[in-house]
């Protein structure tokens, strides 16, 4: 089947994507294409750039997202106060753990993903803090 080209101005371009002409400022520049222009506008770009980049980041579509998000019933699964915005993975393996804000996920990421420094931390919060004893100069004794 051949396509016949439609009637666009000079200095313009019909996209893919939302099919309208537009001109070459609303378009990415593409080296390999024959014009030197991307296929798709600008707009058409960016409105799909957040499901490419979970697909490719994390292997999930955003239904499956919004889904662990209505699960958590929108809030952070681990301060259950503020909206849940963030995938959160496991570095090692790559699999989804749930969908956090954006404090909790940082946290998360600061402390290496660890469970004994997240364990030492609450330690730390809860009053226990960790604190070695001085047994000779220059040794410590760590707490048992």
């Amino acid at each position: 089947m051949v396509r016949l080209k439609a009637d666009v101005p000079e200095g313009h371009k019909r996209c893919r994507g939302c099919g309208e002409v537009k001109p070459h400022s609303e378009w990415h520049r593409k080296r390999s294409a024959a014009d030197g222009l991307a296929s798709r506008c600008k707009a058409c770009r960016a409105a799909a750039a957040p499901a490419q980049h979970l697909r490719r980041k994390y292997g999930i579509t955003e239904t499956e997202r919004d889904e662990m998000i209505a699960s958590q019933m929108g809030l952070c699964a681990i301060c259950l106060t503020a909206p849940a915005v963030h995938v959160d993975h496991c570095h090692n393996t790559g699999r989804v753990r749930g969908v956090l804000c954006f404090n909790c996920n940082s946290g998360l990421g600061l402390l290496r993903d660890d469970p004994e420094a997240m364990n030492r931390a609450a330690d730390y919060l809860e009053g226990n803090a960790w604190k070695p004893t001085l047994v000779a100069p220059g040794v410590y004794q760590l707490p048992s």
